[in-house]
C-alpha cells in the first residue's frame, strides 16, 4: 500500500476574473501547487476566512490542526497599517482585508504549534509584520525594485535554508517591490542580495521547521535542485511531522 501524501495547506489568493470559472475565483499559482506534488506533498489550496480583516485564532488553529504542513504563497500587498504605517504608498497593490487577517493568523497559528511551515514573497513578509516586523513600501521605484529579476543571493551557512537547498549561493526568481523594514521578534536573517536586501527569514528557537524567502522558488523548481529542495524539505518536515 502506498503511503499517503502529507498534506500541504496553501491559503488561496482571491482573483477578481478568471476565464475559465466566469465569476471571482479563489486560486494558487500552478507552478507552485506542482512544486509541492514533486517533492511528495498533497497541495491543498484552503479559504482564507477573515470576516472584516480579523480572523479567529481559534478557529484557524483547529482548521490547520488537520494538515501536516503550510505553505504561505506570494500575493499582492500587506495594508501598511498591519505594520504601523498610516498612509499608503502610491505603489501599494491588491491589498485584501480578509487575506491579510487570515495570512497573518495562519502564521502566527502555525510557528506556535510547530507545524512546517514554508513561506514564500509575500509569506516571507506576513511572517514578519505577524511578529511585529515592518516592511519598506517601496524599494525606491523601478530601477530599485526586484521585478521579472533573477540574481544570486548568498545564503548562510548553518541555516535551514542551506541544508534545504544543498547550496550556499542561489539563483532567485523575484517579483517584488517592497521589502523589510525592522526584522520580527526572534527572526534571523540567512540571506541577503547584492545591494543588501533581506531575502529569507528562519526564527530562533521555532518549535517546528520554518524558513521563509523573499523570491519565488516555484518559477525555477522544475530546472533547479537548489529551489526544489525548499519543497522537498517543507515536505519531509511535514511528514516527519505526521508521525
Amino acid at each position: 500500500m502506498t503511503a499517503s501524501r502529507p498534506l500541504i495547506a496553501i491559503p488561496a489568493r482571491f482573483a477578481a476574473s478568471t476565464s475559465a470559472l466566469r465569476f471571482a475565483a479563489e486560486v494558487n499559482a500552478r507552478a507552485l501547487v506542482e512544486a509541492v506534488w514533486r517533492a511528495g506533498g498533497e497541495p491543498a489550496t484552503i479559504h482564507p476566512h477573515a470576516p472584516g480583516g480579523t480572523a479567529d485564532p481559534a478557529e484557524v488553529a483547529a482548521r490547520l490542526a488537520r494538515f501536516d504542513g503550510v505553505l504561505l504563497p506570494g500575493g499582492g500587498d500587506l495594508a501598511p497599517r498591519r505594520y504601523g504605517d498610516t498612509e499608503a504608498h502610491e505603489s501599494v497593490y491588491d491589498v485584501d482585508d480578509e487575506q491579510d487577517g487570515f495570512d497573518l493568523e495562519a502564521a502566527r497559528s502555525a510557528l506556535a504549534t510547530g507545524l512546517p511551515l514554508l513561506a514564500i514573497c509575500r509569506g516571507l513578509q506576513v511572517v514578519n509584520v505577524a511578529l511585529g516586523g515592518t516592511l519598506q513600501q517601496d524599494m525606491g521605484g523601478p530601477e530599485h525594485e526586484h521585478r521579472h529579476l533573477l540574481h544570486p543571493v548568498a545564503i548562510r551557512r548553518g541555516s535551514l535554508l542551506e541544508r534545504a537547498a544543498g547550496v550556499g549561493k542561489a539563483e532567485a526568481s523575484c517579483y517584488h517591490h517592497q521589502r523589510l523594514g525592522r526584522t520580527g521578534d526572534g527572526l534571523t536573517v540567512t540571506a541577503r542580495a547584492a545591494d543588501g536586501t533581506v531575502e529569507a527569514l528562519e526564527l530562533s528557537g521555532a518549535p517546528g521547521w520554518f524558513t521563509a524567502v523573499q523570491w519565488h522558488p516555484e518559477d525555477t523548481a522544475h530546472r533547479d535542485p537548489a529551489q526544489q529542495g525548499l519543497f522537498n524539505a517543507l515536505v519531509t518536515a511535514a511528514r516527519d511531522h505526521r508521525r
